[in-house]
This record gives structure tokens, sequence and C-alpha cells, in this order.
């Protein structure tokens, strides 16, 4: 067995004395697994970072082995990602999200966001808008994905401002304004507001919203706690915001 594709890192871990077994994303092959032999030599080790976008070669007798990964660079974004905190707890995050998807299922629309992400993760200001809309894509694959195209109550596209807890269907300010407090915000960018800043509050309230249906649907059912990288990346949004505004 043979395949040849593009991904990007997603951690590495060591196996035996030299070699190291590969996590990747990968565009047409899903989240795949490999062996790097001679993967802890010196050479090897800057390559091999998260966040890297490199050339796969996946070569196994069969189908179901673990396989080894021949890799070739692409785009090194690892010194970069490095460099910023949140990138580092970023890329963690994205690498704990993409987890929760079965192994070598292939997601296209999900590489071709990481993808894109990859290139502003150690931009605060664009990071935080990216990676939620990554979670609410994320959730869709799923199973869970929320409907925030019209009001689920008058079928209005505009003026939604809202998302039932229940449904995760959008509505609007004036028709869920009895129910207020029982919904939860709906920030404007996320529905293709262009006028609609992506600013602090605004990301902050999406992220409340994403976490809260992640909690609910996913990480309840599967006995699973929220991953540490999601309040580590939270985190460094809140104090590059801060400094920011100083």
């Amino acid at each position: 067995m043979e395949w040849r594709d593009e991904g990007i890192i997603l951690g590495a871990r060591r196996h035996g004395e030299t070699s190291v077994i590969l996590e990747t994303m990968t565009a047409a092959h899903g989240r795949h697994l490999g062996l790097v032999k001679g993967g802890r030599s010196r050479r090897m080790q800057p390559l091999l970072q998260p966040g890297n976008r490199v050339e796969l070669v996946w070569r196994a007798r069969l189908d179901e082995h673990l396989g080894l990964f021949q890799v070739e660079p692409v785009e090194l974004n690892a010194a970069r990602i490095l460099a910023s905190a949140c990138a580092v707890y970023g890329i963690q995050l994205l690498a704990a999200h993409l987890r929760l998807m079965p192994e070598r299922d292939p997601h296209a629309g999900l590489y071709e966001s990481l993808k894109i992400i990859m290139s502003h993760l150690d931009d605060p200001a664009i990071a935080g808008a990216l990676v939620v809309r990554f979670e609410l894509a994320l959730l869709d694959e799923l199973g869970f994905g929320l409907d925030l195209a019209q009001c689920a109550l008058t079928g209005s596209r505009s003026g939604l401002a809202y998302v039932s807890p229940k449904s995760g269907r959008a509505v609007t300010q004036a028709a869920g304004a009895p129910w207020r407090d029982r919904l939860l915000p709906l920030p404007p960018f996320l529905v293709g507001d262009a006028g609609a800043p992506a600013d602090g509050e605004a990301v902050e309230q999406a992220f409340r919203l994403t976490g809260f249906f992640f909690q609910r649907n996913v990480y309840e059912p599967r006995g699973m706690d929220e991953p540490d990288a999601r309040g580590g990346f939270l985190a460094a949004l809140a104090r590059s915001a801060r400094a920011g505004a100083d």
C-alpha cells in the first residue's frame, strides 16, 4: 500500500531510540499516523514540529498497519508558532479538536480551513475568529451543526441575535426578546454581517456559543473534559486584547 498527500503536522511522540510516531491532518486521508524512522535526529526534529505543512509518502504492507512516513517540507510554520503563546495554544487546541474525528476519515474542508488558520495563528486579531469558525465546522462534521442561516421562529435571515440552546437554531432579536435570558448570544460576524467586528467581546461570545454545544453534545456524552488548550488559547487572546487596549 502506498499513497502521497499533503499534510499538516499535529504532533509526534517518541518510538524506540531513534524514531517517532507522527500525527498529521492530511488533505485526502484525514487524520493519519505513521512511523518516521530517524525522526529524533537533529536533521528531522525541526521538520516534525506541529504546524509545519509537509509532503507525505505513506507505505505499509496492509492498509490497517501503522505504516511508514516519508516526510518533505512544504511550509515551515513551527518557528513562528513557537514565538506566540496564542499560536502554541491554538495548534494544541486544533489538534485536540481533530482527534474527536475518527482516524483516517477524510475531511477536505477541515484540512483547507486548517491550512488557512496556520497562516494567521500567531495574529490574535484574526486567529480567534478563524478558530471559532473551525469549531462551528467541526460541530457540523460531528453531526451537531448549528443552523444559523435563518430564524427558527420567523424564517427571517436578518436581525439574527440569539441561538436556542435546545435546537441550535438562530433566532432574531425581536422574536427572541421574551426569552433572551434563556438564549445564547449570536455575534453578528458569525452570520455574514460584513460590517460586524470580530472584536474581543464578539469572539468571546462566539467561543461561549461553540463551547456550550461541544460540552453538551460531544464532551459530556464521551466522558471527556474540554481540552486545557482551549482555556489557554482564550486566555492568550484576552491578554493580547488587553495589551492592545493599553
